[in-house]
């Protein structure tokens, strides 16, 4: 057998830096999964706290029912203070005291996260959300009926819930490099809609006889994803202070230094003859890699750490103001499906609360299958900005069908949650995840990868404005038929299509399409 050639001999096996990729990857998506998991059960409450009281005194009257009877019914079935004809503005008014704390908390965040270890920034918000989240809940149990309870608890949980979005897209940033990112990004980003699922679900269960549950059980697993984001969360690979390689021949160290783009390790072989060979590895995809032993690794971080950028140095970037913008729309709509659709389903499917629930589970479903789509068609096609705008396109009447097909059955009804999930969600998931990540390392910040955080933040948190609007105008225009809310959700995604045409013009009048995460935004 021929000996191995020294400069081979000596590689690095790099298996251990692929099971931590996963378990970053893993890891993130859960624990993201839980932060979506506890803002479903206000949705699926709605149809609860203000319902068809009529049903309920027929139940009364049945003593014969074999339901299981509702606890805290007086002579008015519906949950005081929502049991006046202004239910839908009060409920709206909670909606936007979240999603308005959520968007100015956004701003904030990435500034901050950019500051703090992003593993005990991410425990804290997820316990504190998960104790806001259970302090919903107990507002059933202790029968607590003044509005101003339920309006400080959402506003408490919306700023607690600002440190999580920053903090997981970094986190995933510094671990995996830019080829296919699409793709990676849009399986990532379904936690979002496992995360709806899920929570529909679980408050789906106790909706009907304990509704309290349906936020207390939500707010102790995000809560307890917290304490396990705190046990086993791993920010950056340099975070690892030894890695346990094979090295076959004594008199030569390998050390790891950390590169100024996110995602890469550069590894250096060093000889007894004072010439070190690189290897400047994508932390994406496995490389196979001849097994030798080697001497621990030792990491020697930079000494001029990059200093973190200016909110106005982050705007200054391109297409971060298009981007962000654009957000606004998209997510305006995506974030009305998800506090209202439950209740719509409920009043034009006439369906009860738990079965509404489960239903509504398709449009999260079909957001997954979207997400997945945009990331991939995106890396084929180079064009992230062009992606999103047929997406939206093919939304605005799809959402116009969508207001029409419930008049004709269960079925329609399904195949249409399942397209409208597809269209909405996927721009929505492309521009917080593959585009953050893109603009994040733009060659226009010179290595300086702690901008990814703020980057991410602005886009979120803009879009997050967008959050906040959606839901607070579905509850006021509801109030004269639900048609006009679906008119102002075909205007946002015009208007989410419009302000990225700029974008589009500039990707299809390029010489040849390229890859935005590999050429145009890539670091030099």
């Amino acid at each position: 057998m021929a000996p191995v050639p020294p400069g081979i001999r000596l590689l690095v096996s790099f298996d251990r830096d692929q099971w931590y990729r996963a378990l970053t990857f893993i890891l993130t998506f859960l624990l993201y999964t839980s932060f979506h998991l506890s803002r479903k059960p206000i949705s699926i409450v709605k149809s609860e706290l203000h319902k068809n009281c009529s049903s309920v005194s027929e139940l009364a009257m049945n003593p014969s029912s074999s339901q299981q009877p509702i606890l805290h019914t007086d002579t008015d079935c519906s949950w005081k203070p929502f049991d006046k004809s202004n239910y839908k503005q009060l409920l709206g008014a909670m909606d936007y005291s979240f999603l308005c704390a959520y968007a100015v908390g956004m701003y904030l965040s990435g500034i901050i996260g950019e500051r703090l270890p992003i593993r005990l920034y991410l425990t804290v918000g997820m316990v504190t959300s998960g104790l806001f989240t259970c302090l919903f809940g107990l507002g059933y149990v202790y029968n607590i009926h003044n509005l101003s309870f339920y309006i400080f608890v959402q506003v408490a949980n919306g700023l607690v819930q600002t440190t999580g979005w920053p903090s997981v897209v970094t986190c995933i940033g510094n671990w995996f490099g830019k080829g296919r990112r699409g793709l990676i990004m849009g399986l990532w980003n379904s936690h979002t809609s496992v995360g709806n699922i899920l929570g529909s679900l679980i408050a789906g269960y106790w909706v009907s006889s304990n509704w309290g549950l349906s936020f207390i059980v939500p707010g102790l697993i995000i809560a307890a994803m917290g304490v396990v984001c705190f046990l086993f969360l791993i920010e950056h690979p340099n975070d690892l202070k030894s890695i346990y390689a094979q090295n076959a021949s004594p008199g030569k160290s390998v050390k790891a230094k950390r590169n100024g783009v996110n995602g890469h390790t550069e590894m250096y072989l060093q000889y007894k003859d004072n010439k070190p060979q690189s290897y400047d590895t994508e932390l994406l995809l496995p490389r196979e890699t001849l097994r030798v032993p080697v001497q621990p690794v030792v990491v020697v971080k930079n000494e001029s750490e990059p200093s973190p950028i200016s909110f106005m140095g982050a705007l200054r970037i391109p297409g971060v103001i298009e981007f962000s913008l654009s957000l606004l729309f998209a997510k305006l709509v995506s974030y009305t499906f998800l506090f209202w659709l439950p209740l719509y389903i409920t009043k034009a499917a006439h369906l009860d609360a738990k079965r509404a629930g489960d239903l509504s589970t398709l449009f999260d479903v079909g957001g997954i299958v979207g997400g997945i789509l945009a990331g991939v068609i995106s890396d084929k096609w180079g064009k992230r900005a062009s992606t999103c705008a047929v997406m939206l396109l093919l939304a605005a009447p799809t959402l116009y069908v969508f207001s029409m097909i419930s008049e004709f059955g269960l079925g329609p009804t399904i195949a249409m949650l399942l397209v409208c999930g597809g269209l909405v969600n996927g721009p929505y998931a492309l521009i917080t995840t593959a585009v953050s990540a893109d603009l994040g390392t733009h060659k226009s910040l010179k290595g300086n990868a702690r901008a990814l955080s703020t980057v991410t933040a602005i886009i979120d948190g803009t879009g997050s404005v967008g959050a906040a609007l959606g839901p607070l105008l579905a509850g006021l225009l509801s109030a004269g038929g639900w048609d006009q809310v679906f008119y102002m959700l075909m205007t946002a995604d015009f208007f989410a299509l419009l302000l990225l045409l700029r974008l589009v013009w500039k990707e299809l009048s390029s010489t040849k399409s390229r890859p935005i995460s590999a050429v145009e935004l890539k670091e030099h």
